[in-house]
């Protein structure tokens, strides 16, 4: 072998070498894959990835939070139609519609370019480079980020989505607004010895800089949406929409609620998420297969 092959061959060796450290390359993302994306991390680099089953749920399907779907409805609206529009926080009870609630105009309005970009917490810092991907796009863009909350050690994400919401220098992008869900209304956990910071200045009241960190982030969402533990009516109304939708005759939905509250009794919740999941059942014991009509 000449010197020149050789040095060819230890060449090569060392691009390899060097090829291992480098960032791999970005990977197009199929924008009519899907109406719904997932901000992916792997070994071989971060990517939207197409969600091939999207979950769909109506509106019409959401019982209980008339209220609560006419707001985000509303803002999603606003949205889509190139109007200015907030950003939305949804907070309260668990199983009470709130990421059902996201899916749900959604489905009202991918036909207009809604699609939902779906972010695990623990990947906001990577919010700068989700917004430069999307950029520029003609669709309008919700960025999800289902049961947000932060533990004081998880400052990282903390600091990125409060700088992607109101305080970096660079803008977000006029297509994407940020939509979470939350069992916290200030998004980090409360401690007693918290209060203890509070000032009384005459009859005022002043929080202390720990409290008045943890509300900069949940007040910097402009729309806040609050939900609630359904009561014994609501719930079964839920029951029965959902019995219905899974073909239930009417006489089989009037005999099941007995067995509904029993169920909530059991699992010490009212909510919607139990509802549905009574239903599924409850349909598939007396309904023949239980598939939906839909």
């Amino acid at each position: 072998m000449s010197e020149l092959e050789r040095l060819i061959k230890r060449g090569e060796a060392l691009l390899e070498r060097v090829e291992t450290l480098l960032p791999p390359a970005s990977r197009p993302v199929d924008w009519r894959a899907s109406i719904a994306f997932r901000w992916r991390k792997t070994s071989r680099g971060r990517f939207l990835q197409p969600i091939a089953n999207v979950h769909r749920i109506r509106l019409s399907d959401l019982h209980g939070v008339d209220n609560q779907k006419t707001l985000i409805e509303q803002n999603t609206r606003q949205f889509v139609e190139g109007r200015t529009a907030n950003n939305a926080l949804m907070t309260g009870a668990r199983g009470t519609g709130k990421s059902s609630l996201v899916k749900a105009v959604l489905d009202k309005f991918h036909r207009q370019g809604l699609r939902i970009i779906e972010v695990e917490k623990h990947d906001l810092i990577d919010l700068p480079e989700i917004v430069d991907q999307v950029a520029g796009r003609p669709e309008r863009f919700v960025l999800f980020c289902d049961d947000l909350s932060f533990e004081l050690s998880e400052a990282a994400g903390y600091k990125a989505l409060k700088s992607a919401l109101d305080g970096s220098v660079a803008a977000t992008s006029e297509n994407l607004l940020i939509y979470a869900t939350s069992n916290r209304r200030h998004l980090m956990p409360e401690y007693m010895q918290e209060n203890l910071e509070t000032k009384h200045l005459g009859e005022e009241i002043h929080p202390g800089e720990t409290v008045e960190e943890k509300i900069s982030l949940s007040e910097r969402f402009g729309l806040w949406v609050s939900f609630y533990p359904f009561d014994q009516d609501e719930f079964l109304a839920i029951v029965d929409h959902w019995l219905r939708e899974l073909g239930c005759r009417e006489g089989e939905i009037t005999k099941a609620r007995q067995e509904a509250l029993q169920w909530a009794l059991q699992r010490g919740s009212r909510s919607g998420r139990v509802a549905w999941q009574f239903a599924r059942d409850y349909a598939g014991r007396h309904a023949g297969d239980g598939k939906s009509k839909r």
